[in-house]
Parts: structure tokens; C-alpha cells; sequence
């Protein structure tokens, strides 16, 4: 059994300049107002329509992330509908392959500093670890012996997201109602996001 954090990954993190050029011109045919665009000008540009929340401009550039969590927190975020999603398949990766070194993966929740919680989980998770495995050893394919498995199971996804959809996913999961583990997450991503792009985030 292995216990990993949760991570992210920013796949596609374009030049600053390139994103607001681009949705400048974008958001200029609106308003038929297409000047040459400059470094200041874009700037300037998108804080313009982001005051003016005129975000459908912004539509027009996406970035994919890379996302390494629960799949409980997996569950929550699929919920994000403008969006693309690619994840690991606990139907057909078996974790009794070498390919995950013949273990499973938990995700250290964030109750970890919680001795007695964290010793009930770690336990639960060896449980669920064993049954898996035996259900393997019994005969199930993998798609079957899954049904054991918990929300704390480590899972990989990649997600697709154009920025006004990921300013929207921010400001949901990034305030301090939604749930921790998923805040764990989505706060830093935000920060890796607003020194990305500062103007948008």
C-alpha cells in the first residue's frame, strides 16, 4: 500500500502574452474595435472585459491540467460540465500488475495530522487493499474486484477547461464551504493560475 499526495500538473501553460493577445481579438470583434494589439493593449484589454464581465471572450482559450487526487474529489470535479475529461480506469487497469509495482495507491487525506482518524483510515485502506487483491486471486477481473475499493483510491485525470469555465471552478471549490480535500487542491492550482495569468485569476 502506498500513501502519495495530491498533485496537479499545468500540460499545455502557454506563453502569458500569447492568451491575452488572443482574447483581445477575440473580444475587439465584439465591439469592431480590431487596433493593433500590443503587450499593453491586451492587458489593459482583458481587464476591460473581465470589469465589465464580459467573459464570453475568454471562452476561446483552454488549458488542461494534469490532476492527481481521490476519486471522491475526482467525483466532485467531474461535476464541471464545460469541460473534458480522460481518467483512469478502475475497470480495466488491474492493480495487482507491475505497472503499479503490485499495490495500490491511497491518496493521504486531509484529516492526516488526526492520529486516531489517520490509524482507522490506514487500516481501511489495507482492508480494502487485501480484499482486492484476494478478489483477484478468486478469479474476478478487475472491473469486479473494484467494487471494494474506497474514495481515498489514488486516481489520475487529465481536465480540459476553456478560463472562463476555470474562474467558475475556482470560485467554487476554492471557497472556504467547499470541502477540504478538494481545497487542498484547487487553492494552489488557483495560485499556479493567477501567476499564470493574473489578469483573469
Amino acid at each position: 500500500m502506498r500513501i502519495i499526495e495530491p498533485s496537479f500538473e499545468i500540460l499545455n501553460a502557454p506563453d502569458r502574452m500569447q492568451i491575452l493577445k488572443h482574447l483581445e481579438l477575440c473580444g475587439r470583434v465584439c465591439y469592431k474595435s480590431e487596433d493593433r494589439i500590443t503587450e499593453e493593449s491586451a492587458s489593459r484589454f482583458v481587464g476591460f472585459l473581465i470589469e465589465r464581465g464580459h467573459e464570453s471572450p475568454i471562452e476561446h482559450f483552454s488549458v488542461s491540467v494534469r490532476i492527481v487526487c481521490d476519486r471522491g474529489v475526482s467525483h466532485e470535479w467531474v461535476r464541471h460540465r464545460i469541460a473534458s475529461y480522460s481518467q483512469e480506469s478502475t475497470r480495466y487497469c488491474n492493480y495487482a500488475g507491475d505497472r503499479f509495482g503490485g499495490e495500490i495507491s491511497f491518496i493521504r487525506p486531509y484529516f492526516a495530522d488526526n492520529s486516531a482518524l489517520y490509524a482507522g483510515w490506514k487500516t481501511a485502506m489495507k482492508n480494502a487493499e487485501a480484499s482486492y487483491f484476494e478478489m483477484l486471486t478468486e478469479g474476478a477481473k478487475p472491473e469486479d474486484a473494484r467494487s471494494v475499493l474506497p474514495n481515498s483510491l489514488k486516481t489520475e485525470f487529465i481536465c480540459t477547461m476553456n478560463l472562463r469555465e476555470w474562474r467558475h471552478f475556482f470560485r467554487l471549490r476554492c471557497a472556504p464551504a467547499a470541502h477540504p480535500a478538494m481545497r487542498e487542491i484547487a487553492v494552489p492550482l488557483q495560485e499556479a493560475f493567477r501567476a499564470m495569468l493574473p489578469e483573469l485569476f
